[in-house]
């Protein structure tokens, strides 16, 4: 025998041998009389033979692969380079050929001459079998007995079900009577249901910061556990007599509760369930005076009938009650919002609409026409953009003033005004309004102030400035009145790149684009550590900082531009390419691709007329994809954004001064065709901070409105706080408390900036001028600091393993190293 294959073939024969001595049990243990080995062997031939074979080659399969390789070469086969399945294959067909073991031989040995052990083999074979047989008919038996049993017991219940119903109703009031005393329960209203009972117990035992078992397993657990105490005995009470015979005859004993719980356990569950749900719907008030009633079925049932009327009767006076409310609504809803955000049919101005891509000089067109009104307004989608206008028409020759909700800037005698769209006041008239970036109208949040300015300008001309797929909805917006359509078409054609965009590609006058403050400066430290002088543009930035970084571009101190797609808003600059480092953005609900529009918005920032011939387009990913975007047909927008109006908050103060009410009725109401609804959340979350406080009841509706629906970044818990503080100290008559400040990290003077912000906001609506140009000289010494931070170059902070310290490339997204990661699972699975 082969040194590779000798400890197989010992298996082998261990594993023949076990499974003949099995078959010879199974055999013997099925033949009513005995029969001698030599029939045996005669009757099972055939197994026998291909036994050994069967045992030696499944054994012999799992030795090696270089076992059988082994094998093979010195059986002189030629191996090298033959696939694992040949081999496997041809060392099966090999071993066949090895001298079998001798069964018959080994049996003979055993059992030839050997009578009485065989005879003993057969004894012992017989009374295992017929032992299991007589188990499995008992086992029969007792199926049958408890199919009867089960049987009886659904027609019972069933029959039954009003009585058993109302003995647990008993049960359960005097529970709940004797529970109310000890506890000292007090009931919020006289026709409490259950249901509302468990929820205030709930409710109560939170608010004292007491640990209790849930409310609902708990009645439910006690409905059960009544069933399942009188419930054996009730059943035994009736059940047919021949159910206890056969108990009997069967187990030789009378039949046991155990049994019968075994039974009934399901339907016994089933039952306590639906008895529960029906008890959810009753009065405490009717559940707990039946303690004081004996249980009586007569008696118990004339109650509930009456109980269920009046139960009845209340729950049709509560529907109609809703109804009337529902009714009630529904005039509150059309008195305070009616035909509010239905548009002009037509207007005695004259309408120019300027539309066109980015980069064509529509502003330009529309700011020229301006200046040479005797007065003006230009509305902006942004503080800088404001800003920008405000110093261009100043710088030539134009007195123009500044509004935002956090600064003024006023110039004597200036007729001319640059302001945020926010800041427009329907009773001013000018005679020429620019109202800028006006596709904004469909934005969810802020597209109202859109609306207003557009349809309630009060001036001979309105110029607004928009997109090619905003056109339609602003000519439906504006009805039958007159309107000038210009269209412009870009000078300075786009070329977009095949190859993708590696940050090694960056280059003079190139704009890298994503969608993240984050991004921002991680892109921009990875470039100032390869020697790169770069600007920074993100929407969190102050407009100051923001208009210097942007000059230094302009001036050449900085050869690249790393912004969010706040670039895409207006901002003229000397943009060779604009480069997407991102194709998607979060847009404060989820993650999605750029949409056509947007790609469009920002990737028209590159060229420049005099400077760049050709505006150049690249992408860092899926480059045909974006391509695509920026050559597809938008669709036209649809439905105009619309919000709270000073006329509605008015006509709401007839019915309420709680503004928790009035945001009801705003999402009850049903947007007009065409329009989208603002979602007031951040308005919502600041109402939630003061609700029912002081701060409510002394301030108009209006006058709250005005104050929950500031322009600042209620996402900072800080700023929320601070002006929660600003509203106690109005109220109070107190000075207003001056805003937190920290100027170490970027980060914190960021959030200073806005801090300051939020106070001049405060300021100005409280007429406090002198005070507010001191803030605005300390929030503009904070954007020097942040613009000195930026110009010094950013530092990220390493990434590193929070287990082992070891450094973590930018872009990794967890804060643990693989090695870490696999070593803890390695850990945990031993």
């Amino acid at each position: 025998m082969n040194e590779i294959l000798a400890s197989y073939y010992a298996k082998s024969i261990e594993r023949t041998k076990t499974r003949v001595l099995e078959d010879i049990f199974t055999y013997l243990e099925n033949q009513e009389s005995f029969p001698s080995y030599e029939h045996y062997v005669r009757a099972r031939g055939q197994f026998l033979d291909r036994l050994w074979l069967n045992a030696w080659l499944n054994t012999a399969s799992h030795a090696s692969i270089s076992e059988k390789k082994a094998y093979l070469s010195d059986k002189g086969f030629e191996i090298e380079g033959v696939n694992k399945k040949l081999i496997n294959q041809t060392f099966r067909n090999e071993i066949r050929d090895v001298e079998p073991f001798d069964l018959i031989g080994w049996l003979d040995s055993k059992f030839v001459n050997q009578v009485e052990d065989w005879k003993q083999r057969y004894m012992q074979a017989r009374e295992a079998y017929l032992t299991r047989i007589e188990l499995q008919e008992q086992r029969e038996v007792r199926k049958k007995l408890l199919m009867s049993l089960e049987y009886y017991i659904e027609q019972l219940l069933g029959e039954h079900y009003d009585e058993l119903y109302l003995y647990v109703r008993y049960l359960l009031g005097c529970h709940l009577a004797l529970e109310i005393e000890q506890k000292s329960i007090t009931l919020p209203t006289e026709d409490i249901t259950l249901s509302a009972y468990v929820n205030h117990e709930l409710e109560l035992a939170y608010n004292s910061n007491h640990y209790v078992e849930n409310a609902i397993e708990k009645y439910e657990g006690l409905i059960s556990a009544y069933l399942f105490d009188f419930g054996p005995n009730w059943l035994k009470d009736r059940f047919p007599s021949h159910l206890f015979t056969e108990y009997e005859n069967t187990y030789k004993e009378a039949l046991p509760d155990s049994f019968i719980k075994e039974a009934a356990f399901d339907p016994f569950l089933q039952l306590g369930d639906e008895f529960f749900d029906d008890l959810l719907e009753e009065y405490i008030s009717d559940l707990t005076k039946l303690l004081d009633i004996p249980f009586d079925p007569a008696v118990h049932q004339e109650i509930f009938d009456k109980d269920l009327s009046e139960r009845e009767r209340k729950d049709v006076q509560a529907l109609e009650e809703m109804k009337r409310q529902k009714e009630e609504e529904a005039r509150m809803i059309e008195d305070i919002f009616g035909r509010e955000y239905n548009p002009p049919a037509s207007r005695n101005i004259q309408y120019v609409l300027h539309v066109g891509e980015t980069n064509t000089g529509k502003t330009f067109r529309a700011i020229k026409r301006m200046k040479e009104g005797r007065s003006g307004i230009y509305l902006a989608p942004l503080r800088l953009l404001a800003l920008e206008i405000y110093e261009k028409l100043n710088d030539e020759g134009v007195p123009c003033s500044l509004k935002t909700g956090e600064e003024e800037k006023l110039v004597e005698d200036a007729a001319h005004f640059a302001c945020t769209v926010e800041m427009f006041h329907e009773k001013d008239f000018y005679e020429v309004v620019v109202i800028d970036e006006s596709q904004m109208l469909a934005d969810k949040d802020r597209g109202f102030s859109w609306y207003k300015a557009i349809t309630k300008a009060n001036a001979r001309e309105v110029h607004i400035i928009c997109s090619f797929n905003a056109k339609s909805m602003i000519l439906d917006l504006l009805g039958e009145s007159d309107v000038n359509v210009h269209e412009y078409v870009r000078d300075i054609p786009l070329e977009v790149e095949s190859q993708l965009f590696r940050l090694r590609h960056a280059r003079k006058g190139d704009a890298l684009v994503c969608f993240s403050r984050k991004r921002v400066l991680e892109t921009a430290s990875e470039l100032q550590r390869r020697g790169r002088q770069v600007s920074m543009i993100y929407g969190s930035m102050p407009p100051e900082t923001r208009k210097k970084q942007m000059q230094r571009f302009i001036n050449g101190e900085t050869t690249v531009i790393v912004a969010t797609d706040a670039i895409g808003m207006g901002l003229n600059l000397p943009i060779r390419r604009i480069v997407f480092l991102e194709n998607d953005k979060f847009d404060g609900t989820r993650r999605r691709f750029l949409t056509s529009q947007e790609v469009k918005q920002i990737a028209g920032r590159a060229g420049r007329k005099g400077i760049y011939d050709v505006g150049k387009v690249a992408f860092a990913s899926n480059s045909k994809t974006m391509a695509r975007l920026l050559e597809q047909k938008d669709e036209p927008l649809q439905g105009f954004a619309i919000a709270p109006t000073t006329s509605v908050l008015e006509r709401f103060q007839k019915y309420s001064r709680k503004l928790g009410l009035f945001f009801y009725l705003w999402d009850q109401f049903n947007l007009p065709k065409g329009t989208k609804k603002a979602s007031l959340d951040e308005e919502k979350r600041l109402y939630d901070m003061i609700e029912d406080s002081i701060i409510e009841a002394k301030l108009s509706v209006n006058d709250l409105y005005n104050f929950l629906h500031l322009p600042f970044s209620t996402k900072e818990p800080l700023l929320r706080a601070q002006w929660k503080q600003k509203l106690e100290a109005i109220v109070e008559g107190k000075e207003l408390p001056e805003p937190h400040l920290k100027e170490t990290k970027l980060e914190e003077l960021e959030l200073s900036y806005k801090a300051v912000g939020l106070h001049l906001l405060f300021l100005y609506k409280l007429g406090k001028r002198t005070e507010a140009h001191y803030w605005e000289r300390v929030r503009k010494e904070i954007s020097d600091k942040i613009n000195d931070q930026l110009k010094a170059g950013v530092q990220i902070k390493k990434k590193t393993c929070k287990i082992c310290g070891k450094s973590l490339p930018r872009r990794f997204q967890f804060r643990v190293c693989d090695e870490c990661h696999f070593k803890g699972k390695k850990d945990i699975l031993n």
